[in-house]
């Protein structure tokens, strides 16, 4: 099995789009000459069931066609697993979903035939990933992109009706939630500091994009084992709306309302009774208090030679 490919293909993400183009996927896999199997998602998180069995009957490459939620189930199947052979275990993407934010980080193409040959050359890197633990439940998440809590949760949990505004749909979710959010108190330790306020959001990133192409986090760097955290108070309607293109260049991270921090590690209390939504990698994962830290280079991802 250790040559063979397991293909998981998500039929909803990009609102259809994948099973639409996964016959000429299947056409471009075969014609590249790859060694595979393939299986659709059958309900939400079905790729973690499917990517343990495979890893159990002894696969170790895997091709997502999905967008980030699937990605995301694929890392959190692999960790939560844990096998012994996670080093050699190596995940690529053709990239067919609504944000598509994970592989703009490398450049990995959404044409589908350039995603395919990137995931053929095999080239690798092992990238950071971050570890969420719900303190409630005790209950664990993984994240390979970005994780927040506050307005972005919010955010996340009406998004899901603007999802056919494709790349546009967290931007939209935004401005129009702004208003009828209400601040979490929260108590953030990290690095031997507190902070301990009324918090609009909090950021934890590993990759440079989020929301649909947007720059949220600073400084970022997928392999230097930490976090880049934006932490914002307040931020108005106005303000939004004056720097939309600093939400896609990066340079709202610059903004004296955003507050930007390194630390491989942080606790978030929740200190009023407000539910407070987390998400992770754009998937709602839960609320209350939680911990976060840092597995440097734990999964390995395909991606481009020059990116």
């Amino acid at each position: 099995m250790k040559n063979k490919w397991f293909v998981i293909v998500n039929p909803t993400s990009g609102n259809g789009t994948s099973k639409k183009k996964w016959p000429l996927i299947f056409k471009e896999l075969t014609k590249q000459k790859f060694d595979f199997e393939y299986v659709f998602t059958a309900y939400e998180k079905h790729s973690i069931k499917l990517v343990q069995n495979a890893i159990k009957q002894g696969f170790i490459k895997f091709i997502c066609v999905g967008g980030d939620g699937t990605l995301h189930n694929i890392v959190n199947a692999v960790l939560i697993l844990n096998p012994i052979n996670i080093s050699e275990i190596k995940v690529g993407i053709i990239p067919i979903g609504t944000g598509n934010d994970w592989v703009k980080t490398y450049k990995i193409s959404k044409d589908y035939k350039k995603a395919i040959q990137i995931i053929k050359a095999e080239h690798t890197i092992k990238q950071d990933i971050g570890k969420i633990t719900l303190l409630k439940s005790k209950t664990v998440f993984f994240f390979n992109n970005l994780a927040g809590i506050g307005f972005d949760g919010y955010v996340v949990n009406k998004v899901h009706k603007y999802k056919n505004l494709g790349f546009l749909a967290y931007l939209t979710g935004a401005l129009v939630s702004l208003t009828s959010y209400k601040k979490a108190m929260l108590e953030i330790s990290f690095n031997n500091e507190v902070i301990k306020d009324k918090t609009l959001m909090l950021l934890i990133g590993l990759c440079e994009f989020s929301g649909g192409g947007m720059k949220l986090t600073k400084n970022v760097h997928p392999t230097d084992g930490l976090f880049d955290i934006s932490y914002i108070k307040k931020i108005t309607l106005f303000t939004i709306l004056g720097n939309i293109p600093g939400l896609f260049n990066g340079n709202i991270t610059s903004h004296k309302l955003v507050k930007n921090y390194k630390t491989s590690e942080l606790n978030i209390k929740v200190l009023d009774t407000e539910k407070t939504y987390i998400q992770a990698d754009g998937e709602l994962i839960g609320s209350g208090n939680f911990n976060v830290s840092l597995l440097p280079k734990a999964i390995q991802f395909i991606i481009p030679k020059n990116s």
